[in-house]
């Protein structure tokens, strides 16, 4: 097994400085007074290519001796990690192939390129590049830099750690999002040997709970995968070495829905002005649903730790989230289709206060009643309080909803 040691983490730190931002440890008020946590955002998403995985990428690629530098280094990655080390091996003059699944989001199959990485799609998920990529490392005597498992980036992670209590001592929790376990082993064990009595607490989505399947299992075993707006996070199986680092300084992991990460993702943008991938909201998401209720009044830590998310995609998942805050809403109605009817829905409407943003007429498939007419109303409420009053209204007004 791997070996480390708070004098490697801060060889790493002193190795890695000047090249990767020390970022900004932040108290949200807003964040805080919704939660009842006294909240405290670690600014991640604000490295040069959005994620922490800068980190353990430049310490790996600092690591390498001249040989092995000239020979380049590669990896199989869908994204931040594949990001990080185009960046670093450029500003270094290291040669790096990406080996990217065939979905990776073209926006950073696009960076990647444009960081000058050779990019090569391969395979349906990241088990298949990651084969693919080592043909490479057999056949052109290249690097594999493993994401999430490698000692170097694990370490280099582990600067996080470092930062957070030089920047908060009083720390008496850090919640971290678990994808392949690197980033919550590296930051874990400098926490507990510096910081121990400060609580170390893993966040996963519902729809890739690898760490804990490979707590169930005894070591890292594949778990059943479902897509997931967090898809940092999304890998088939957490990383061996971090695993064993991880289950001994982790105290806890909480799994949060498709629906919090979407709501958390909308209120950093909308009270921190922070624009943050799933995998970087999550969390917050255990916060806002209520995951750990003993934090209440604590002095916590977030990592927002990616900030790389498509802009199609933020668009969906803020109607998501939206949709999920009851803030938007899709229904459907009868009302009369008699001179009047529309108008008389809309000013009930108004007068509840709720903004229309579509009413769509079905009158073919309406039913046999051709007095009436469905229509299907998308709207805009405060809060889910504000939108059951509003139905409620129309129930009360003969015209009950159905989603």
């Amino acid at each position: 097994m791997m070996e480390i040691s708070l004098d490697l983490v801060r060889a790493a730190a002193d190795r890695i400085r000047g090249g990767v931002q020390r970022t900004e440890l932040s108290r949200s008020a807003a964040l805080s007074e919704m939660t009842g946590v006294d909240v405290w955002l670690k600014h991640e998403y604000r490295q040069i290519t959005g994620s922490f995985k800068e980190r353990g990428a430049r310490n790996a690629l600092l690591q390498l001796d001249e040989s092995a530098r000239g020979r380049g280094v590669i990896a199989a990655s869908a994204g931040n990690h594949a990001l990080a080390l185009a960046y670093h091996g450029r500003d270094l003059g290291i040669p790096v192939t990406v080996v990217m699944p065939k979905f990776a989001p073209l926006m950073k199959q696009s960076r990647c390129r444009a960081l000058g990485a050779d990019v090569k799609l391969f395979g349906a998920h990241i088990d298949e590049a990651k084969e693919y990529a080592m043909e490479f490392v057999v056949n052109a005597g290249k690097t594999y830099v493993h994401g999430f498992d490698a000692p170097a980036v694990i370490i280099g992670q582990g600067t996080i750690g470092l930062e957070l209590i030089e920047q908060r001592p009083d720390l008496d929790a850090v919640i971290v999002p678990i994808g392949g376990a690197g980033l919550i082993a590296g930051v874990g064990y400098v926490l507990r040997q510096i910081a121990p009595d400060c609580e170390v607490i893993g966040v996963e989505p519902e729809h890739a709970a690898t760490y804990s399947a490979a707590v169930d299992n005894g070591s890292p075993y594949p778990a059943a995968m479902r897509p997931s707006l967090a898809d940092g996070l999304s890998v088939p199986k957490v990383g061996t070495n971090a695993f064993h680092i991880a289950r001994s300084v982790v105290d806890q992991v909480v799994q949060v829905s498709e629906s919090a990460i979407a709501r958390s993702i909308l209120r950093l943008l909308e009270y921190e002005k922070c624009v943050v991938e799933g995998g970087g909201a999550s969390a917050l998401a255990a916060l806002l649903e209520d995951r750990l209720p003993h934090l209440r009044g604590k002095r916590v830590a977030l990592l927002l730790c990616g900030g790389n998310i498509d802009s199609t995609v933020l668009g969906r998942v803020i109607e998501y989230g939206l949709a999920a805050d009851g803030r938007l809403s899709r229904f459907r109605t009868r009302i009369s289709d008699r001179p009047g009817g529309l108008a008389n829905l809309a000013k009930m409407l108004a007068d509840a206060q709720a903004s229309v943003k579509q009413i769509t007429h079905e009158r073919a498939f309406a039913g046999a009643d051709v007095t009436t007419v469905e229509v299907e109303c998308i709207i805009e409420t405060r809060d889910q309080a504000h939108l059951d009053a509003v139905k409620a209204k129309l129930e009360a007004e003969g015209m009950p909803c159905r989603d």
